[in-house]
């Protein structure tokens, strides 16, 4: 190791651990793993509309250690696409990354194994949170799942060159892993719009689950559940603002070019610009959980590939117009939404939490008993 490498590294630890206020476990597992050796040789830079392949052997030495050891996810594939196969810049959607360890290390927290706990992880990726880990409570107490199977076979030549040697499965990790049940723990590094039955059915008694809860408008709140003993999961999300990618299988629907209709029109009861905050923009999808979020100049568009219904505002003499087209009446399901999220003061995620059955999934807000919304099945 260089005198370089070594300083970035204790940089990058001594940044992780002063964003994040972190169990001793996690600020000592991120010193120790080194990410450098769960970067590939490319990765992928954002270039406006698409994505810029950049390779080690394109930078300087000294420039391509402080990409590695900066806290920053690196996308390292596209569409399916790795960076090193890339024949230039490229357009399309991250299908797979080098997470930030900020963000893995504060997933772990949130998670909180213990010692002698079996873990199920659900994504392995490149494998550098799956080395944390491993660190942090013993590769022998852990199993990881990695749909891509390029990317589970990449992540297994990193841990075995790390001298880590999990359970490491390729598959599809919302379908659990059967074969090594029951967790006490189930971590997924990958955002869910609901939780697969078979993670609840893979939990141990008493056991959790931390994973990001988003969907198609790409709002996300990271949250803790626990089981308890009449088999129903629940918690209370995290003030984090972070994300994880979705699960392929819970991805967007492809689309074509977007078209506005004029539809019904009237005048709306708030300020579009209330969906532009992280809360908002989570009450939101929680209303119109079929509805992508579109960013245009003139305010928000919702948008419903399947239906066709749309809603899109723009400025009007007493504040905004709204226009909705399609079955759905989108706007009216969003605005009510977030009426009633300002008539209980407008709170940030830990002012919401999820009950999780097998029979249904509901976000509340304030307590189980308050104004809530079902994730879609």
């Amino acid at each position: 190791m260089t005198a370089t490498t070594a300083r970035l590294r204790r940089d990058l630890a001594d940044r992780v651990a002063d964003k994040h206020d972190l169990a001793p476990r996690w600020r000592e597992a991120v010193a120790a793993v080194d990410r450098g050796l769960f970067i590939p040789s490319a990765i992928y830079r954002s270039s406006g509309a698409g994505w810029e392949p950049v390779g080690r052997a394109e930078v300087s030495e000294e420039e391509w250690l402080r990409m590695v050891y900066r806290d920053r996810t690196w996308v390292t594939q596209v569409d399916g696409v790795d960076a090193a196969d890339a024949p230039g810049p490229i357009t399309g959607s991250p299908t797979s990354s080098a997470t930030l360890p900020s963000l893995v290390a504060r997933t772990l927290h949130v998670a909180a194994p213990h010692d002698g706990q079996k873990v199920l992880e659900v994504g392995t990726g490149t494998g550098y949170s799956t080395a944390v880990l491993c660190h942090g409570i013993g590769a022998e107490n852990v199993v990881s799942v990695e749909y891509d199977p390029a990317c589970a076979a990449a992540a297994a030549r990193n841990l075995k060159t790390a001298g880590c040697a999990p359970t490491l499965i390729t598959g599809d990790g919302l379908q659990g892993h059967k074969e090594h049940a029951d967790y006490d723990a189930i971590i997924a590094t990958c955002a869910v719009r609901s939780i697969p039955p078979a993670w609840l059915l893979q939990l141990a008694d008493r056991g959790s689950i931390t994973t990001t809860i988003s969907g198609w408008m790409l709002a996300a709140g990271l949250i803790r559940l626990t089981l308890d003993d009449d088999g129903v999961l629940s918690g209370r999300f995290e003030r984090d603002q972070i994300t994880y990618m979705l699960a392929r299988p819970h991805e967007r629907p492809p689309h074509g070019t977007f078209f506005r209709h004029e539809g019904r029109t009237r005048p709306t009861r708030i300020d579009p610009a209330l969906a532009d905050q992280w809360a908002g923009a989570f009450v939101a999808q929680l209303a119109a959980p079929s509805a992508e979020l579109l960013a245009t100049g003139d305010g928000p568009v919702l948008w419903d590939v399947a239906t066709g219904s749309q809603a899109w505002t723009e400025p009007s003499a007493s504040g905004w117009t709204v226009h909705q087209h399609g079955p759905l009446a989108l706007w009216d399901q969003v605005e009510d939404a977030l009426l009633t999220w300002e008539r209980h003061g407008s709170p940030d995620l830990t002012g919401f939490g999820a009950t999780i059955t097998l029979e249904e999934q509901v976000v509340w807000l304030g307590s189980p008993e308050g104004p809530s919304w079902h994730l879609p099945a």
